[in-house]
């Protein structure tokens, strides 16, 4: 089973009882419009890392060819 970034943001909110208005306020965004990336689990690399950042955790988005090589 594998979860949705927005499945790993709700858990990650959960551990630091936070909501994701606390979270949107943090961002300097409406909750509306991250509810909405939230429903759609839309969010960029750049989004990722800055929310990773604001719940004190570390987002890796890697590629690993055949040849163990990482990108």
């Amino acid at each position: 089973m594998t979860l949705s970034i927005a499945e790993k943001i709700r858990i990650i909110l959960k551990r630091q009882n936070m909501t994701v208005s606390d979270l949107a306020k943090t961002m300097k965004q409406s909750r509306q419009n991250l509810s909405n990336k939230m429903s759609r689990s839309n969010f960029t690399e750049q989004e990722a890392a800055e929310i990773a950042k604001i719940l004190g955790c570390k987002f890796e988005s890697i590629f690993v060819l055949k040849n163990g090589d990482k990108i």
